[in-house]
């Protein structure tokens, strides 16, 4: 794929050169596998659970896993086009020749992208296609726990924590390939690791009816637990990418969650809880900030107001943090569980919003799905968060639960109104925000028999909720799309008979379904009719006393517990969290006397609640603090860095160069002068922005820093922190003021990848001419003829190429575009360029 980057859209997302990338030398390796994303690169690497297993399958040095992502349909096009198959960003390895694919199923949405990029590696898509020269396809994540709409395509999938299940799956594969056994004999080694699923070890047996195992003794598959999160990888130095949707250092303090909400499934499948130790996020946070460079770190769990020791890790961090100017971001806040403290110490460093889930308006729709928020806990929350200065908050709301009424939708508003009441009069930009969502039921949860409401009557509750939020101000709605609910309705309770509707949809153009503007529900509707399937049977209700789809994968939890949960939500009965309150049996744990259904993993593990402490430290009296950080604006020296950028890096456009250089600052241990301000930002700039593809070995880059160092120091520091294609060789003391020369001239070298005498003789007819106009937009949008002959100041053959001298001191041309404009039939594969001199005007004292 590497060889047609300069004709990609936005190539950086297949360069995989970024800082902490793992490469490996594929003889020393006996197993490869490519972790694959189904969505494109930025969304993927917000993702913390591909990161986890690359750290933990890296780790070995007989194993390397690479990443691969989807490509957007343009650049797909261009792959089928040049009959360049898919392939992994380390190594630029086509996906066929991996030993494993392992896909993160992260939600069902995604179901045609896997399809999509399999059939862009050029392999079958059907397990039951595919032999022993094919790749092991496997998949894990959160809609592992229901896969079967997309069983078929697969080989195995993972239930469960994948750091000891995905090494044991690679280790069965390298002996497989040592002892030459079949792809019949590897997945039967599969079976005997725990939450490994072998989907064609049980056969369908129609609608309505269980699935039937083949296997004997693998009539169940349970989920994989780490019991321990302290003793699982971690990964500190995680790559770096360039430009992610979350785009930071992500701490998961805790795994599991025992609030109850009946309507969650994350909250079910991941019991029980295991915090992190403190001293073990302590080093997390520390070398992770020095390794990354991130300038914001995020405290991540399923609910990170319950972690036990939420106060005290605070207290650890908030220094460290408010030196670096390093903000903090805590999501998954459940109301009541931020402290005052905390509020007043992140809004002394950077306020990164605010987004509160009551989930209902009503406090009977709370106590149905067993939120635990009443009205005073939210109000009292939200006042807290305005007194810290925030000016707005979001909330977060379903509609569709069970048991809901137009009156439930009623109370969304009268929340709302309270919320933004709340604020006083001094909040000037005030705006609260309604987030809604229609309810899809998951498997695994106390409702997973309930109904889904239908796609029209979604669009009669929203339409309800717009018409009565529109006569008020400071207050507004967004709201889900209907038809992405609807059709994550189908999947997420689906069976194997939907395999044929993923695969035809494929066929008829869904992607990216996730997407708000590449959903279509209409290939997914006539596929369903193609495959004989009714769309309100599968978001209808479920037999409480029938088969489930998933009956054969296991939790842990039981039917019993489930449908008692069920039960008590109906009569809007509250169930305790289990950490701090009685033990309901869900079937997960041992302690205190139980016996776990987790029956394979239960003698070598101890599966229970891992608490920090035995009741929340929300509540304690904390260390004193201070809320005072250092002065960050301090100018002690100035200094123009010069640096080669070539190779991968000549495909990384300014804005992303920017953030390179400013996590490779912090790594470098440089410290950064900072704006003043609400958002203070680094004292950096660039020179004229190199256009993408187009490689240079003089380009500069101007910063304060808040110390002085010596300049060969701050080449050498910068230079061990740099990714692929960027190197730092000469600093150049500056003076003191902001404004600073830039280049009047610039040379380049062109050179040719074929045709070389016809490609100069069209820089020599070029040369010859008097002018040669083209005819550019205004910023008014108006047309202007533009003569770039004088932007040539000269040109001169070499052996291989040309070299131009571009004169930029009466107006610029990208010079990308000047080439394509002399060359007029030249494409972007057709020749490359790099700048190789700069000129400033003379006097000025800088240059290269």
């Amino acid at each position: 794929m590497k060889e047609l980057l300069p004709i990609l859209p936005r190539p950086s997302r297949y360069i995989g050169s970024e800082w902490g990338a793992v490469f490996k030398d594929p003889k020393t390796v006996t197993v490869r596998c490519a972790l694959a994303f189904p969505d494109m690169y930025e969304v993927g690497m917000s993702y913390l659970g591909q990161k986890i297993l690359s750290e933990c399958l890296n780790a070995h040095p007989q194993f390397w896993a690479e990443r691969v992502f989807t490509p957007d349909e343009e650049a797909a096009a261009i792959l089928r086009e040049h009959a360049v198959p898919l392939a992994t960003l380390e190594s630029d390895t086509p996906l066929a020749e991996m030993d494993v694919i392992g896909f993160s199923l992260t939600h069902e949405l995604c179901y045609t992208n896997i399809l999509y990029m399999l059939d862009l590696a050029g392999l079958p898509l059907r397990s039951a296609d595919r032999d022993e020269s094919h790749p092991l396809i496997v998949a894990g994540g959160g809609a592992a726990f229901n896969a079967e709409p997309v069983a078929p395509f697969f080989d195995a999938m993972v239930l469960g924590d994948g750091e000891e299940a995905m090494p044991a799956l690679l280790g069965a594969v390298e002996r497989a390939k040592a002892d030459g056994l079949s792809r019949a004999e590897l997945l039967r080694s599969l079976t005997d690791i725990p939450g490994l699923y072998v989907p064609s070890f049980f056969e369908d047996q129609g609608p309505g009816k269980p699935l039937k195992p083949l296997l004997a003794g693998y009539e169940s598959v349970e989920k994989a637990v780490v019991d321990d999160l302290d003793r699982a990888a971690f990964p500190k130095g995680q790559v770096i990418p360039f430009g992610a949707i979350h785009d930071r250092l992500t701490m998961e303090i805790a795994r599991g969650c025992t609030r109850g909400c009946r309507f969650c499934q994350a909250g079910m499948i991941y019991r029980p809880v295991r915090e992190r130790s403190l001293d073990g996020l302590h080093a997390i946070l520390t070398d992770g900030l020095a390794e990354t460079g991130y300038e914001e770190t995020s405290m991540l769990s399923l609910s990170t107001g319950d972690f036990s020791g939420l106060d005290t890790l605070f207290t650890r961090s908030f220094d460290k943090c408010a030196s670096e100017q390093i903000a903090i971001s805590l999501p998954s806040l459940r109301v009541g569980s931020l402290s005052s403290p905390i509020m007043e110490r992140i809004s002394s460093i950077r306020r990164t919003g605010a987004t509160l889930a009551p989930e209902a308006g009503s406090q009977r729709m709370r106590d149905v799905i067993n939120k635990g928020v009443d009205e005073a806990g939210l109000l009292d929350h939200v006042r807290l968060l305005f007194e810290n200065g925030w000016q707005g908050v979001k909330l977060y709301f379903m509609i569709g639960l069970p048991t809901e009424t137009d009156e439930d939708l009623d109370a969304i508003l009268d929340l709302c109104l309270k919320v933004r009441d709340a604020a006083g009069r001094h909040i000037k930009r005030l705006q609260v925000t309604a987030a809604v969502s229609p309810f899809v039921p998951k498997p695994h949860t106390p409702f997973q028999w309930e109904p889904q409401i239908p796609l029209d009557e979604i669009y009669r509750r929203i339409a309800y909720l717009r018409d009565i939020f529109r006569p008020h101000k400071r207050i507004s709605i967004k709201y889900h799309e209907p038809e992405m609910t609807s059709l994550e309705g189908v999947f997420s309770r689906g069976d194997r008979r939907l395999a044929e509707v993923v695969e035809l949809a494929y066929r008829k153009g869904a992607l990216f379904s996730s997407w708000k503007d590449h959903l279509r529900l209409a290939p997914y509707r006539e596929a369903m009719e193609e495959a004989g399937l009714n769309w309100d049977e599968y978001i209808g209700p479920r037999d409480p006393d029938g088969p489930l789809p998933w009956d054969h994968l296991s939790s842990g939890l039981t039917k019993r517990f489930l449908l008692k949960e069920r039960e008590r939500a109906l009569t809007g009965k509250i169930t305790e969290d289990c950490r701090y309150g009685a033990c309901r049996n869900c079937g997960v744990c041992q302690f205190d006397g139980k016996v776990s259904t987790l029956a394979g993993q239960a003698g070598d593990k101890d599966l229970r609640p891992r608490l920090v402490f035995p009741q929340r430290d929300q509540e304690a009296e904390q260390p004193p603090y201070s809320v005072e950080t250092p002065d960050l604006t301090g100018k002690a020296v100035h200094y123009r860095i010069w640096f080669e950028k070539t190779g991968p890096a000549a495909f990384l456009s300014q804005l992303e160069l920017q953030a390179v250089f400013e996590r490779a600052f912090r790594r470098a241990g440089l410290p950064m002068t900072f704006s003043a301000g609400f958002h203070p930002m680094p004292r950096l700039s660039f020179g004229k922005a190199l256009p993408v593809g187009v490689e240079s070995r003089c380009e500069w880059i101007n910063v304060f820093l808040r110390e002085y160092f010596r300049p060969a120091e701050v080449v050498e520091r910068l230079g061990r922190s740099m990714p692929k294609g960027l190197a730092p060789y000469k600093a150049e003391p500056l003076s003191m003021g902001r404004k600073q020369s830039q280049s009047v001239e610039e040379t380049f070298e062109l050179r040719f990848a074929g045709d070389h005498e016809r490609r100069a003789e069209q820089w020599r007819e070029f040369m010859a001419s008097s002018e040669h106009l083209i005819e550019k937009t205004t910023k008014k949008g108006k047309p202007k003829q533009v003569d770039i002959r004088p932007m040539v100041k000269a040109m001169a053959e070499t052996g291989e190429g040309i070299a131009l001298t571009l004169d930029w001191r009466e107006q610029y041309m990208s010079p990308l575009a000047l080439c394509t404009e002399v060359m007029g039939d030249a494409g972007l594969l057709d020749f490359s360029l790099t700048k190789t001199g700069q000129a400033f005007e003379a006097g000025d004292g800088t240059g290269a």
